[in-house]
């Protein structure tokens, strides 16, 4: 059973940026997809970037393509979300979840595993 520990969200002006972190553990950690959600008050959950431990391969939601990165660190078995260039409209609930594969994302539907989930907020 994967655990998943997220960290790092906050309040921000537009244009700054924010990094958050998901360490994961209880897993063999390099057989797994990590991804990131986000869910806003009267809004779908939207799945933002995720990325696959073993190859390394990264997707991104077209509305942060350029602007988000989801480096990881296998040593400390830690997933990030770099955030840069911050927009009001990315406020909201991050949350970081796990599955076997990638290929629920962006919807999210196989990720089994979620963190607890971490607020940000970006004032304009």
């Amino acid at each position: 059973q994967v655990q998943l520990v997220e960290s790092g969200g906050g309040s921000v002006q537009a244009g700054g940026s924010l990094r958050l972190s998901c360490a994961a553990s209880r897993y063999t950690y390099s057989s797994i997809c990590i991804g990131w959600f986000r869910q806003a008050p009267g809004k779908e959950r939207e799945g933002v970037a995720v990325i696959y431990i073993r190859g390394g391969s990264t997707y991104y939601a077209d509305s942060v393509t350029g602007r988000f990165t989801i480096p990881q660190d296998n040593a400390k078995k830690t997933v990030y979300l770099q955030m840069n260039s911050l927009k009001p409209e990315d406020t909201a609930m991050y949350y970081c979840a796990a599955a076997r594969t990638c290929g629920s994302w962006p919807d999210g539907a196989d990720f089994g595993y979620w963190g607890q989930g971490t607020q940000v907020t970006v004032s304009s």
